[in-house]
């Protein structure tokens, strides 16, 4: 679609017809030579003098080239432009970071796949969360793996494809033998800090308890509120196991409710897809949608009009006053000689 992004510009189309009217005439006084045998000068060529001043005149063709150079010079001041069709661009509103345990732990095989066969519990949780990170199609997704110490498998991306390819990847004890669940808390403060999304979300799972983080989970999970983080928590362990492989479920519901997330206990890979199912559910996919349309300048379109007229006018007067000066010099001559004779 054609518009005009100024089109109050085309006001001052009638001006050059205002300054004619209002302003006089332009006058210039000049110096003259006096000629004492103007008379007998006059009388030998054969003109009559008057009084009064010289007045330019002009030619047709110019009186139409003018205004029409006028027009195009004010139609490109008013900046013409083309509309592309509409373009729709949908973005990510929230951003959603998965933290996933890989302590020593996570390879215990106590969880069974779709045929009944024992598997370990990182390949459990591995193929639950591919499901759901399928599923999350316009979330800004970025993956967490902690053990002894928190690290960023990916980083916040709409990327699915990688993300998902990085989970396959996961092996147990990568990231150290322990559990540090505050460094994973304060790792995902920190891949956020720097978000325009107002809406964060961290879903930690976890078969342990915290025994190696240098900030405490609890700390954490307060610094996570601050920065508009929701934790939900997984504990998939055992809470009657000892040491490093008991997994402290009253903590990580303190961690949920600290941030307004909820906690979950999964005991085997049904629980766990259902609990990533209800996630999927609460925590629902939002996107932001803007429409813009490119525009394409045309300015330079009337412009070079105007310039190509003016050049075309020009060149043609010096073609045409070439020769009639040429045929009155002539003239003048033959006249002079005439006279002489």
């Amino acid at each position: 679609m054609f518009q005009l992004e100024h089109p109050w510009l085309l006001l001052v189309l009638p001006l050059p017809l205002l300054v004619w009217w209002l302003l006089p005439p332009y006058g210039e006084r000049t110096r003259a030579i006096r000629v004492p045998f103007f008379d007998e000068l006059a009388r030998i060529t054969g003109q009559t003098p008057s009084r009064g001043a010289v007045i330019l005149r002009g030619n047709g063709l110019r009186r139409i080239l003018a205004p029409l150079c006028w027009a195009l010079a004010v139609l490109a001041l008013a900046s013409p432009q083309w509309l592309e069709p509409p373009v729709e661009r949908t973005e990510s509103a929230r951003d959603l970071l998965l933290a996933i345990d890989l302590s020593g732990s996570m390879a215990t095989p106590d969880f069974v796949d779709d045929r009944a066969e024992r598997i370990d519990r990182l390949t459990a949780v591995k193929s639950v969360v591919d499901d759901f990170i399928r599923r999350r199609s316009t979330d800004r997704i970025g993956l967490i793996v902690f053990g002894t110490n928190a690290f960023p498998q990916t980083s916040l991306t709409l990327d699915h494809v990688a993300v998902r390819d990085l989970l396959q990847e996961l092996r147990v004890g990568m990231a150290g033998p322990q559990t540090a669940i505050g460094d994973a808390i304060g790792m995902a403060v920190k891949m956020t800090e720097r978000s325009q999304q107002r809406e964060r979300v961290l879903i930690l799972l976890t078969d342990g308890n915290d025994t190696a983080s240098r900030l405490p989970a609890e700390k954490a999970a307060a610094i996570a509120r601050e920065h508009h983080i929701v934790i939900h928590t997984i504990g998939i362990g055992d809470p009657e196991a000892v040491g490093e492989n008991r997994v402290d479920l009253d903590a990580l519901k303190r961690i949920a409710a600290a941030t307004g997330g909820r906690s979950y206990r999964g005991e085997n890979r049904q629980q766990l897809a259902d609990i990533y199912a209800l996630l999927d559910r609460i925590t629902p996919s939002k996107v932001k949608h803007s429409v813009y349309r490119p525009k394409v300048k045309l300015y330079y379109v009337p412009l070079g009009v105007a310039l190509l007229v003016m050049l075309a006018y020009h060149l043609l007067m010096l073609g045409l006053v070439g020769p009639i000066r040429q045929r009155r010099t002539a003239t003048a001559d033959v006249a002079s000689g005439a006279t002489e004779a």
